[in-house]
């Protein structure tokens, strides 16, 4: 028997805390989080590695998106930390005012607290959800819309159109 493996009688300590970050992928919310042990507990962290920065939109605005899409559609869930917004501003490439006008809004809407010195973590109960969910599925149907009668379609044919398609998207 190797002498390096403990007897029955001896007690197994867990390992050390670490504050070092790590991924873990996430199969309920299928997603990747950046996972810190602070504790004895694990603080899941808001990614923003796979937010593509897009012409024409100011950044302050994907920001707010970003994070409103992952609430809406509940990968980011009540507690999870956010980046710090220097983080955010090294991680994107952008001031980091932009940054702050972003998580500032999310704090002005009810999303975010923020408090100084520490974290900021995700304070979206389900009313919150609720209304950011309502408030994209408006935006992207009012978007949809639009692109249908640029293109001509009539109201029953556009309807045709999303019926055929409804069953293929997952």
């Amino acid at each position: 028997k190797p002498d390096h493996l403990p007897t029955p009688s001896q007690k197994i300590s867990p390992p050390p805390l670490t504050r070092k970050p790590c991924y873990g992928y996430n199969t309920v919310r299928n997603r990747i989080t950046l996972v810190i042990q602070k504790e004895r507990q694990v603080v899941s962290m808001v990614s923003f590695d796979d937010l593509v920065l897009l012409d024409g939109v100011p950044i302050y605005q994907q920001i707010l998106r970003h994070v409103k899409l992952g609430i809406a559609g509940e990968t980011i869930a009540p507690g999870d930390a956010l980046p710090s917004r220097r983080v955010v501003s090294a991680l994107l490439g952008v001031n980091p005012n932009t940054v702050q006008k972003a998580y500032r809004l999310l704090e002005e809407e009810g999303l975010i607290q923020s408090h100084p010195g520490a974290k900021s973590c995700v304070a979206a109960d389900e009313a919150a959800r609720a209304r950011v969910r309502a408030e994209l599925l408006q935006e992207q149907a009012q978007q949809a819309v639009a692109a249908l009668k640029r293109m001509g379609l009539s109201k029953e044919a556009a309807l045709e159109l999303i019926a055929q398609h409804w069953e293929e998207v997952p």
